[in-house]
């Protein structure tokens, strides 16, 4: 295996699910899971095709309830085709003898190549090979070529290739009580000899979707004959094998939705495209061209194993948010494009997400807050519907920017449903609004600033002081009935209502959202200043309340170290050592205590960081400076006590929570930083979340090691108009660079070794970059490199 692939000897179908995640191809489009042609779906095979922002909503009864769900839609699928010699049963490495398999995922070229060996007794084997594409420059275009190789016999083989229009969304085991039959009026036929195409819509929302296949073998003994099977569109072949002789079948699939631009009808522009289409040798030097592309803008240059896993992450990150996102109304599913997992449902993941696509692909970034702009009046309509003003954006979003979380979830080693409250993590919106600051920061992108970025950060603001009340005697404002990001906790232990009060992570973003939003406000032009006044009848009133709440939030505290949320302190201490001699793996601990008649709100027990998050966020000279603008003196010596009190505390039940504790004990300068980041590497290769890679890769923990590399270990931050660097020696990573685009700078080139950073600016037309290091500034021209000696 080398740094551009990924591969799997042999064939497991335990690690079925698991590879097909990890073996997805896409373009940020749709993508295609990497499930065998031949396989259907059943208990080991999931093959499942989803196109970016293609949701449905259906109404399921559970546990004597009525359920409301909208999923990302899994479209029909196109990639079935099956073979067999003639009167023989059809070949699948689970019902026919496999004498080897091999699979391997080429990085570099976004080519998933499979080879298997068949035995067929008496000294006979077919080998079958195959090489798939779904293509980067495209975005409606996959293809799939499959060779055989008949070994000592020849015989007439048959091959059937589809189109599924009967496909169901039945990927997650713990979703299906729920419906997920979202397709509907399935019609197929013949377009011309050779292509077949199939139509079908969503049920409630409507989206049609169009598909058409081309099947191709120049050595075929007869024509492509179709047949129409309802829900299928069917084509076969049959071929004339002879020992030795290799014979190749082509599959061309074209997909089209009522959602894409340009286009009258969805099948009418999947017909034409799949007849108009090159030949697979032509797609496939076209396709790797898009994605060497690609590789050189986001160039990253790790030595070792976490190299590798690195590309693998970029791999994913870009299949699923490539430059073709930008024209798409989408936000950033938590879990790619790679399976059902949360439904498709857009979260807080871009916050670990936009920071990398910042500095890489901008246009990206900046199309996926459009997403969060384009329903930031559905924000301000569920603010209004609290009681508040401002915009309140939801903890799930999906295809209108409604709260789509589900009030029910299934723990798995109960079999019990269950309340959900995370509807109640407000925290969202600063996120929303920390990227927002992240992308001009990076980009300097002031017309976005002026216009939709000031909207969201205004909304975002509004609500939080709103949200704010105010405690006589504590002197300060209170944020009540929140969740924070830890999830485990969503009430007091026995208490009749949901919610937490004062969840430090919550009121100190939120007055850090309040500063950005006055300090955007001071700097906009006047005459955009009054018209963002005028449109939303913001007073020097409502300003000055929101400087007030910004520097009066309180935040508790207990033992010297920040509370997670008011009486945090006050909880029971868990047995730690008891339950992991009990229990294997103890990272969904609520799940466990649950099962057992108990509840995780009574103890002192995180799933992933909450309070250190902050030290993700910020840096921690920028968040000594936020706490003392709340009047809240932060030395290094209680930043420390908190992050080990919580350090003790934490399960790791997310695939972000090893990153985040990385980063923060990377800053932190602590030794046992690189173990978690070891973590984080590993989390969706080794799937240390028990089974949930194969529901979906864990796109904010892929995008976050690029970060961690990106800025967590250089100590990079883009603000004041400058490039800040602050590395984290890690001994285990003493040299690496990376490639960045920093406003309006293509190509800058970082590389950190052995105590010097060497930054390289190309030639352009643009300004110099400032680069601030401790105690020094330097500024780098276009077409200069500057090397530098770091402090000791």
């Amino acid at each position: 295996m080398t740094a551009g692939s990924w591969a799997y000897d042999g064939y497991d179908p335990a690690q079925e699910r698991l590879r097909e995640s990890l073996c997805t191809l896409g373009n940020g489009c749709f993508a295609t899971r990497g499930a065998l042609p031949e396989c259907d779906a059943d208990d080991v095979h999931y093959p499942g095709t989803y196109v970016a922002g293609c949701y449905n909503r259906l109404v399921s009864h559970v546990a004597g309830r009525r359920v409301e769900n909208e999923d990302m839609v899994n479209v029909p699928n196109w990639l079935p085709l099956r073979f067999r010699l003639v009167r023989g049963a059809w070949l699948t490495p689970d019902t026919a003898t496999v004498l080897d398999h091999h699979q391997v995922l080429h990085l570099d070229a976004g080519l998933l190549e499979r080879r298997t060996r068949y035995g067929l007794g008496e000294e006979r084997s077919l080998l079958v090979r195959q090489l798939r594409v779904v293509h980067m420059a495209d975005p409606h275009l996959a293809a799939l070529r499959t060779e055989f190789t008949a070994e000592g016999f020849a015989a007439d083989a048959e091959v059937e290739a589809a189109i599924d229009g009967g496909v169901t969304n039945s990927g997650v085991r713990r979703y299906r009580g729920l419906d997920g039959r979202h397709l509907t009026h399935v019609h197929s036929g013949t377009a011309v000899p050779g292509t077949v195409w199939l139509r079908c819509r969503t049920r409630t929302s409507d989206v049609r979707i169009g598909m058409a296949t081309r099947l191709a073998c120049d050595e075929a003994a007869t024509g492509v004959a179709a047949r129409h099977e309802h829900p299928r569109a069917v084509q076969l072949l049959r071929l004339r094998l002879e020992p030795g002789r290799t014979v190749t079948v082509d599959k061309t699939a074209a997909l089209h939705t009522s959602r894409d631009p340009a286009i009258s009808d969805p099948l009418r522009a999947a017909i034409d495209r799949a007849v108009a289409a090159p030949r697979f040798g032509e797609l496939l030097r076209t396709h790797r061209t898009a994605w060497d592309q690609l590789w050189r803008r986001a160039h990253i240059d790790v030595p070792g194993e976490p190299g590798r896993i690195l590309r693998l992450h970029l791999f994913h990150v870009l299949q699923t948010l490539s430059p073709h996102t930008a024209d798409l109304d989408v936000g950033v599913p938590a879990r790619g494009l790679h399976g059902e997992a949360y439904r498709g449902h857009v979260f807080w993941d871009e916050l670990f997400v936009l920071p990398y696509l910042n500095l890489h692909f901008p246009e990206v970034s900046r199309a996926l807050l459009h997403y969060r702009h384009r329903r930031l009046e559905q924000a301000c309509r569920a603010a209004r519907a609290a009681g508040r003003r401002g915009a309140m954006y939801p903890w799930q979003s999906g295809s209108d920017g409604r709260e789509e979380t589900q009030r029910l979830h299934l723990n798995p080693r109960s079999e019990r449903w269950l309340p959900d409250h995370s509807h109640l993590q407000r925290h969202v919106g600063s996120a929303v609004a920390y990227n927002v600051w992240q992308y001009c920061q990076a980009t300097d992108d002031a017309e976005f600033l002026h216009t939709e970025g000031a909207e969201m950060l205004l909304q975002i603001a509004r609500f939080w002081a709103d949200s704010a009340t105010w405690d006589q005697r504590l002197g300060r404002h209170r944020i009540l009935g929140v969740m924070g990001p830890d999830e485990y906790h969503d009430a007091y232990p026995d208490a009749g209502r949901p919610g937490l009060d004062d969840n430090a992570y919550t009121n100190v973003t939120a007055a850090w959202v309040l500063t950005r939003a006055l300090e955007t406000l001071r700097t906009l032009p006047e005459p955009r200043r009054r018209e963002l006044a005028e449109r939303t009848d913001l007073d020097s009133g409502e300003l000055q309340r929101w400087e007030d709440v910004s520097r009066t939030l309180y935040v508790p505290f207990h033992d010297g170290v920040i509370s997670q949320f008011e009486g945090y302190g006050d909880l029971a201490e868990l047995d730690w050592d008891r339950y992991r001699e009990r229990y294997d793996d103890i990272r969904r601990l609520d799940r466990i205590l649950e099962a057992e008649g108990d509840c995780v709100n009574r103890y002192k027990a995180s799933k992933q960081a909450d309070v250190l998050m902050l030290g993700y966020l910020f840096s921690p000279a920028e968040l000594r400076s936020l706490f003392g603008r709340m009047g809240y003196p932060l030395d290094e010596e209680v930043w420390l006590r908190t992050v080990d009190h919580y350090l003790g505390r934490t399960s790791h039940g997310s695939t972000l929570s090893g990153l985040v504790h990385g980063w923060v004990l990377g800053r932190a300068r602590r030794a046992d930083a690189w173990a978690f980041c070891q973590e984080a590497l590993r989390s969706d290769i080794a799937d240390l979340q028990g089974g949930t890679t194969g529901e979906g890769i864990h796109l904010g923990a892929m995008a976050g090691t690029l970060d961690l590399v990106q800025r967590g270990l250089p100590g990079l931050e883009t603000r004041e108009d400058a490039l800040w660097l602050d590395p984290v020696p890690v001994p285990v990573l003493s040299s690496y660079g990376f490639c960045l685009r920093y406003r309006g700078h293509w190509g800058v080139r970082l590389r950190l070794e052995h105590g010097r950073v060497e930054i390289a600016v190309p030639r352009s037309d643009r300004s110099p970059i400032d680069v601030r290091l401790t105690g020094r500034a330097v500024s780098v021209h276009p077409g200069e490199t500057c090397r530098l000696t770091l402090p000791e």
